[in-house]
């Protein structure tokens, strides 16, 4: 995935900061397909022109702070994936630690994929088809174009089909 960040100012006049590879990008090796990308993190009050450092470089956690964002870009393998007979729910989990801080740590224990965070989610299907499942056992099917707006509600993300599914996530830190 490529970024382009266009909020330079060279004599008056806007410029491309950086066009390349986004760094903060992990594929897991216990979820095979499964990616995320953190393309982007604000602060509450970004400082603007922007001063050319990446705010992803170093995380230390993906939930932004209240009124803070994070642009996060996740392809979901099929569910069939986690449901191999060779599939390591702790080595999975484990992964998540270490790949996404903060967020991880909203998922339920039981490895169930649901969770909750303080946020408003901005979730667009880019590619693919996901359910969305919520607490109390409701799915929605959704569609490349679909756009779901969360406001902290527990919910997991499934991936019925039998082909990898993206979503891009505006995530918005709201006050608890």
């Amino acid at each position: 995935m490529v970024r382009r960040i266009v909020t330079g100012e060279r004599n008056g006049r806007s410029t491309v900061l950086s066009d390349g590879p986004v760094g903060n990008t992990h594929d897991f090796v216990h979820v095979p397909g499964f990616r995320t990308t953190l393309a982007w993190k604000a602060d509450a009050v970004p400082t603007l022109p922007h001063d050319g450092a990446d705010p992803v470089a170093t995380v230390t956690s993906m939930v932004p702070d209240p009124h803070g964002s994070c642009l996060i870009i996740v392809r979901f393998p099929p569910d069939s994936v986690m449901m191999a007979a060779d599939f390591d729910g702790a080595a999975a989990g484990e992964e998540q630690m270490r790949f996404l801080p903060g967020l991880a740590e909203s998922f339920d224990p039981d490895g169930s994929g649901m969770h909750r965070t303080l946020t408003v989610d901005y979730d667009i299907i880019l590619d693919g088809e996901l359910w969305l499942e919520l607490d109390d056992g409701e799915l929605r099917h959704l569609k490349a174009g679909d756009v779901v707006i969360q406001n902290g509600t527990r919910h997991a993300w499934r991936n019925r089909s039998d082909r990898p599914a993206t979503m891009a996530a505006v995530l918005i830190g709201a006050a608890g």
